[in-house]
């Protein structure tokens, strides 16, 4: 499994049932580059949200990202 397709299928869900919401744009080298809205958008829980994948990926998919935050407005906003 791709790390692409491991946010999408297995990340996004889970974030999605917590008011979170988390979209796949990159992975060069080793730095993930993710962007987070809805809860995990805001700056008291971002960090727990990175590193929470952060360590998923290394657990799941035994690779060691950097993840690189780019925060949006929560995406219930957005429309």
């Amino acid at each position: 499994m791709t790390v692409k397709s491991y946010v999408e299928s297995i990340l996004q869900p889970k974030l999605q049932g917590d008011g979170g919401w988390v979209e796949f744009v990159s992975l060069e080298s080793e730095e993930l580059t993710l962007i987070f809205r809805g809860e995990c958008s805001k700056y008291l829980i971002l960090h727990r949200c990175v590193a929470w994948i952060e360590e998923q990926i290394k657990a799941d998919l035994k690779k060691t990202v950097k993840v690189n935050a780019i925060r949006k407005r929560p995406y219930f906003q957005d429309v």
